[in-house]
C-alpha cells in the first residue's frame, strides 16, 4: 500500500483518471499510447513509476496537456516505486581487497560488452572476493540492485543446487514467490523478470556449465558474474577470466595489511608467501595470526608454518593455535553444521554455549579469518575452511552428532515458534508476534531448514523429520510448488508412521495431496488424500478438510456428482464442529458444482448462503460463485459481486485468488457479450498466474480463455489454448481435460466448416 498522498499515489490517481477519460480497455489504451499492456498495468497499480515519455503518450490519447503533471511526475520518479525497493543481498566487500587491477578492468569491460563473465581458478584464489568487489564497485551501473546466490558446487557435505531450485531462489529474491513448476517456464520467467531490470547477479561456486546455463539473463541490461573452480568454456557468450595466485608484490601487500605491519624481513616474508602460495585466503589468515601475536616476528611465523605438514594445514592450523580450547571446539563443530550460513543462536545451540560466550567466540573466529561475517550477526565459512573443520571434527569430536542434534532441535523450536504467530485457517488463535517478521525468518532460513531436514533424515531423527514440515505449513501454503515441498512431506509422513503418530501422518498426507493437486497431479493427490483418510479416521476436523479437498479433485476430474457429495459431507462436518468458515467454503463449492450441473437458481441460493456465513477473505469463493451464477440475468449485481471478491483478494494480498477473480470476471463479461473487456480480464489473470506454481489454475483458465477467444472470433488463440490443455493433460495423465479440449476443438472446426458452406 502506498503512503497516503505520496507523490506516486497522486500520479497513479491521475493516470487512472486518464484511463477513465479514454473509455478504453487497458490493452486498447496501451496500444494507442504505444506501451505494453503489462507496463501500463504496473503504472496504474503503482508498481512502477512510468518514464515521462509514457505519461506524455497517455495524455495525448485523451488530448490532455501533460505539462501540469510534470512536477508531480518528477516527485514520484525521485521517490521511486514504493513496492519495489532496490534489492542488494551481496556479501560485504573486503576492506583489504588487494591487487587484481588487470583482472578487475577485464571483468568490468567484459560485463559491459557481453553482459556475463565467468571467473575461474583454484580454491582460495579469491574468485568470490573479486566478483563481490566488482559488484560493489559497479553498483551505480545496476540501479535495480545486486543478487547473490551460492550454488554450492564444491561445498563440503552439500549437493550442488539444482538449476530449477536456483531459479526458484533467484525469482524469490525478485519477490516472485510462486515460480512455475516447469523448469523451462521458470527459466523463461527469470529471463523476463531480468529483461525489465538493470541488475547484477552473482552466481558463486558453480560446479559446471550445465548448472548455470538456465540461470543466464536474456535480452536487456542485466548482467551476471559467475565463479567456479572449473573453466566454463562451453557457456556460449560468457567469456572466461582465469585467476592465478597473487604475484609476490600484491601478496606481500595483502599479508602486511592483514598483519597490520610494515614488512621489513624480506627473506622471512618470502618464506611466508611461498607457504601461502599466493592465495588471498591463506595470506589473510597468516597475517591475522601474526597480528594476534605482537611478540612474534615474521621469521617466527615462517618457521612455524614451515614445520607443518602441508600448505593448508600450515595456514589453517596456525590460525587455530591462536584460539583457546573452547574456540577451537566451536570451529571444529561448525564444520558439521548443515546449511549455508548461520547466526549466533545456531552456533550457541551447536556448542551448547550461552549467548555471551558464543558471541565472544565468533568474534575471535572472525578476527582469525576462520569465519566470515556476512552481515551483523550472520556468518558463514569458506568451503576450504569448512572442509578443514569437518576433517578435524571427524578426528577429534566424538560428540559431533549430539551437537548436530541440538541444532536440529533448535531450528525446529524456532520454526514452531514463528509458525504459531502466522494466521491460518487451521489455527483459531495465533500466538502474539509479528507475522511479517515470522515470514521473513522462514524466507531467510529456508535453505538451512531444508538442509537440517535432510540431516535429520540422514541421522534418523524421526521427530524432527515428522514435525519440521508441519511447522512450515503456512509458509508452504503461501509458497506451494517449491521444489522441496513434496519430498519433505513424503519423508515426514513416513517418519510419523514409524513413530506411530497416525493423526500427524494423516495431516501430512493431506498437505501432500494439496501440493500435488496444485501441481495438477490429480491422481497422485487423490491417492494421498485416501491414505490420509485411512490414517486419520477418528479426526473429524481432518475429515471435514479432506472431504472438501477430495471434492475439489473429483470436480477437476469431471465427476461432478461425487464432488457434490463430498462438498455436502464437508459442510455437515464443519457445521458439527462449529466451523462457519469451512462450512461457507463447502457451500460455495457446492454452489459451483450445482451451477455446472445447470441448476442456476439453486446455485445462487447456495452462494448467497456461503457469503452470509463468512467474513473477510473467506467470502471470496462464495462471491465468485455468486457473480458467475448471476452473469446472464443480473449483470450489474454480478460485476459488483465479482469486484467485491477481487477487492478482498487484493486487500489480503492473496495472489492466487486475485488471478481467480480476474479470470471469472472475464467469464462473466463474456456471458454479457463484452468480449474485449473479458479478454483483458483473462490476460490480467494469466499475468498474475505466471509466477505461481499452479498448474491446476492454468488448466482452468485455459478452458475459459479458449471459450472467450472463440466468442470474440479469435479462433487462433482459442485453438492455441486448447492445444496447451491437451499438452498438459497428456503430461499429467488427465483424460477428462484432454477430452474436453478435443471436443471444443472439434466443435470450433465444425462451425468453421459450416460457416464457409453457408457463405
Amino acid at each position: 500500500m502506498l503512503p497516503v498522498s505520496s507523490p506516486q499515489e497522486r500520479l497513479v490517481a491521475q493516470l487512472a483518471r486518464i484511463k477513465e477519460l479514454s473509455g478504453l480497455s487497458l490493452r486498447a489504451l496501451a496500444n494507442q499510447a504505444g506501451l505494453s499492456s503489462s507496463s501500463l498495468s504496473r503504472y496504474l497499480t503503482g508498481r512502477l513509476v512510468p518514464p515521462w515519455e509514457a505519461v506524455v503518450a497517455l495524455c495525448r490519447v485523451v488530448s490532455r496537456d501533460p505539462r501540469p503533471l510534470r512536477a508531480m511526475w518528477a516527485e514520484a520518479a525521485k521517490a521511486g516505486a514504493a513496492p519495489t525497493p532496490r534489492r542488494n543481498d551481496l556479501p560485504a566487500d573486503l576492506i583489504d581487497f588487494t591487487g587484481r587491477e588487470a583482472e578487475y578492468a577485464l571483468v568490468e569491460g567484459l560485463l559491459h560488452a557481453a553482459g556475463a563473465v565467468a571467473i575461474d581458478g583454484m580454491a582460495g584464489v579469491g574468485k568470490t572476493s573479486l566478483a563481490v568487489h566488482v559488484a560493489h564497485r559497479l553498483a551505480s551501473t545496476y540501479p535495480d540492485g545486486g543478487l547473490y546466490l551460492d550454488l554450492h558446487g564444491f561445498t563440503p557435505g552439500q549437493e550442488p543446487v539444482e538449476p530449477q531450485a536456483a531459479l526458484g531462489r533467484l525469482l524469490g529474491a525478485l519477490d516472485v514467490t510462486h515460480p512455475p513448476a516447469n523448469a523451462e517456464d521458470r527459466a523463461a520467467l527469470w529471463r523476463s523478470e531480468l529483461s525489465r531490470r538493470r541488475a547484477l547477479v552473482v552466481l558463486d561456486n558453480a560446479v559446471d556449465a550445465e548448472q548455470v546455463r538456465p540461470l543466464l539473463p536474456g535480452a536487456g541490461k542485466s548482467a551476471v558474474l559467475i565463479t567456479s573452480r572449473s573453466r566454463l568454456v562451453s557457456l556460449d557468450g560468457v567469456p572466461p577470466v582465469s585467476l592465478v595466485p597473487l604475484a609476490d608484490g600484491d601478496a606481500a601487500h595483502l599479508f602486511g595489511r592483514a598483519a597490520g605491519l610494515t614488512l621489513t624481513e624480506e627473506d622471512a616474508v618470502g618464506q611466508v608467501l611461498r607457504q601461502c602460495g599466493g592465495l588471498p585466503l591463506a595470506l589473510r589468515m597468516a597475517g591475522a595470526r601474526l597480528r594476534h601475536r605482537p611478540g612474534w616476528t615474521v621469521a617466527v611465523l615462517a618457521e612455524r608454518l614451515r614445520d607443518s605438514a602441508n600448505r593448508f594445514d600450515a595456514v589453517f592450523g596456525m590460525s587455530l593455535q591462536q584460539l583457546d580450547a573452547v574456540q577451537r571446539r566451536v570451529f571444529r563443530l561448525l564444520g558439521v553444521l548443515p546449511g549455508t550460513d548461520f547466526d549466533a543462536a545456531v552456533a550457541g545451540a551447536l556448542a551448547d554455549l550461552s549467548p555471551d560466550q558464543v558471541d565472544a567466540v565468533l568474534e575471535e573466529l572472525v578476527d582469525a579469518h576462520l569465519v566470515q561475517e556476512l552481515a551483523p550477526g550472520r556468518y558463514r565459512m569458506h568451503d576450504l575452511i569448512r572442509r578443514y573443520a569437518a576433517d578435524l571434527a571427524a578426528d577429534e569430536e566424538p560428540l559431533a552428532e549430539a551437537a548436530l542434534r541440538r541444532v536440529l532441535e533448535h531450528y525446529l523450536a524456532q520454526a514452531v515458534a514463528h509458525d504459531r504467530t502466522l494466521p491460518s485457517p487451521h489455527r483459531r488463535d495465533p500466538s502474539p508476534g509479528d507475522p511479517a517478521k515470522a515470514m521473513a525468518w522462514f524466507d531467510l532460513e529456508y535453505v538451512n531448514l531444508v538442509a537440517c531436514f535432510d540431516a535429520a533424515v540422514r541421522l534418523g531423527v524421526d521427530e524432527v523429520v515428522a514435525e519440521l514440515p508441519q511447522a512450515m505449513r503456512v509458509w508452504f501454503f503461501r509458497h506451494r510448488g517449491t521444489d522441496d515441498q513434496a519430498r519433505l512431506l513424503e519423508a515426514a509422513a513416513a517418519a510419523s508412521a514409524r513413530l506411530g503418530l497416525h493423526q500427524q501422518r494423516a495431516a501430512l498426507l493431506a498437505d501432500l495431496g494439496f501440493a500435488r493437486a496444485a501441481a495438477g497431479r490429480l491422481a497422485e493427490a487423490l491417492a494421498a488424500y485416501e491414505l490420509a483418510e485411512q490414517s486419520g479416521a477418528d479426526d473429524d476436523d481432518l475429515a471435514a478438510g479432506l472431504a472438501l479437498r477430495i471434492g475439489l479433485v473429483r470436480r477437476d476430474l469431471g465427476d461432478l456428482d461425487a464432488a457434490q457429495a463430498h462438498f455436502r459431507r464437508a459442510g455437515e462436518l464443519f457445521e458439527q464442529l462449529g466451523r462457519p468458515a469451512g462450512q461457507s467454503q463447502a457451500l460455495a463449492f457446492d454452489g459451483w458444482v450445482t451451477l455446472r450441473l445447470g441448476l442456476r437458481e439453486e446455485a445462487v441460493e447456495l452462494a448467497r448462503a456461503s457469503v452470509a456465513m463468512a467474513d473477510g477473505p473467506a467470502q471470496i469463493t462464495g462471491l465468485v460463485t455468486l457473480g458467475v451464477a448471476l452473469a446472464a440475468d443480473e449483470p450489474e449485481e454480478s460485476l459488483r459481486t465479482l469486484h467485491d471478491a477481487l477487492r478482498l483478494a487484493e486487500q489480503h494480498n492473496l495472489q492466487h485468488n486475485q488471478a481467480w477473480c480476474h479470470n471469472y470476471l472475464g467469464v462473466a463479461l463474456r456471458v454479457m457479450g463484452r468480449t474485449e473487456e473479458a479478454l483483458e480480464q483473462h490476460r490480467r489473470a494469466f499475468e498474475l498466474l505466471e509466477p505461481l506454481a499452479e498448474v491446476q489454475l492454468e488448466i482452468d483458465f485455459l478452458h475459459t480463455y479458449a471459450e472467450t477467444c472463440r466468442a470474440a472470433g479469435d479462433r487462433d488463440r482459442a485453438f492455441a489454448s486448447l492445444d496447451r490443455i491437451i499438452e498438459i493433460a497428456r503430461a499429467l495423465g488427465r483424460p477428462h481435460d484432454e477430452k474436453l479440449a478435443r471436443e471444443a476443438r472439434d466443435a470450433m472446426a465444425l462451425s468453421a466448416v459450416d460457416g464457409r458452406g453457408k457463405a
